[in-house]
């Protein structure tokens, strides 16, 4: 990020265009209490799953990649969108409140911290503003034993709030309390005009610079793909791999776009398979789990635009046609 960016406040509390009840949403605890929530698992950068936490940090998911109710991490990109869970349905007031919510909505999860839990400090480095992610953070059960310390601040969030903080900042949540649960709703999201808009005022003058990325909405009705599919073509071997540095550059990989169950366009390179969805009306498309940070889009002469952001700044690389054999 730019020095203007890592100057803003590490953490904000928003004003959503709706009411949230806090006693609605512990009330709809119970609909899944009964059930044990799985230990929180570490994850990658990329997605890709890790050892389970050695404290007690339990997780309910609630949208996860394929709709998988047993997956406590935040997912990334793979082979499946984005869906809602079993448990979800359990809990139809809060799935009202994501409805609502005015950017396209990666892992939700119920988070909870048992008393005597501590986590280790670390970095969600995905969640930047310069590449349009955001994790958001809704308090359900708190106490004052329980708290965030995100970049050397303590915060106590209250129930009835919705809170963003800069997660790509260095971060631990604590609870000293001997018989409090504390539990979050935690929402990784897109950030888009409409989301920023429920900023603080103070905040807006960062949104109108250059180094913050606002994602456009999904489409509701995917468009087509141009060409016949499947469409092979090559991509340089930084694009699909969300550690590179420089996503345009490496060796040119072997690469297939075509339609997999559920008729979800997926993109197939190294090995591995990576969802796409439409980002916004202009015909690029990004890779599901992640924004519009990296997209590609059909030309016309059957080659392929390849983008990449970081806020408002733009590279790009021109793909020729597709190749007859591979």
């Amino acid at each position: 990020m730019t020095t203007s960016t890592t100057a803003a406040a590490e953490a904000a509390r928003l004003t959503p265009a709706f009411a949230l009840d806090a006693g609605r949403l512990a009330d709809e605890l119970a609909a899944v209490t009964s059930h044990t929530w799985n230990v929180q698992r570490t994850h990658t950068y990329g997605g890709r799953t890790g050892q389970t936490a050695p404290i007690d940090w339990r997780v309910l998911p609630l949208r996860s990649l394929g709709g998988d109710a047993d997956r406590t991490d935040p997912g990334g990109p793979g082979p499946q969108p984005f869906a809602p869970t079993r448990w979800l349905d359990k809990l139809p007031y809060l799935a009202r409140l994501l409805q609502q919510i005015p950017a396209p909505l990666n892992a939700v999860r119920l988070m909870a911290l048992g008393p005597g839990a501590v986590s280790q400090a670390h970095c969600d480095p995905k969640y930047r503003l310069d590449r349009g992610l955001t994790r958001l953070h809704i308090p359900v059960v708190t106490t004052p034993d329980a708290v965030l310390v995100l970049d050397g601040v303590e915060h106590c969030w209250q129930p009835g709030t919705l809170w963003y903080g800069d997660f790509s900042r260095e971060h631990l949540v604590r609870n000293t309390s001997h018989t409090v649960t504390r539990i979050h709703v935690v929402i990784d999201t897109l950030l888009t005009a409409d989301l920023a808009s429920w900023f603080p005022g103070s905040w807006r003058e960062l949104f109108a610079r250059g180094e913050v990325l606002l994602n456009q909405p999904t489409p509701a009705s995917p468009p087509a793909w141009p060409t016949p599919l499947p469409y092979d073509t090559l991509l340089p071997s930084g694009f699909a791999d969300f550690d590179a540095p420089a996503p345009l550059d490496g060796p040119l990989l072997p690469a297939r776009l075509d339609r997999a169950a559920g008729d979800v366009l997926t993109l197939t390179v190294a090995g591995r398979s990576l969802a796409l969805v439409p980002a916004g009306d202009d015909g690029e498309w990004r890779f599901s789990g992640w924004s519009e940070q990296r997209t590609l889009q059909p030309r016309g002469d059957g080659g392929l635009l390849l983008r990449v952001r970081r806020g408002r700044a733009l590279a790009d690389r021109h793909i020729p046609a597709a190749p007859r054999t591979l």
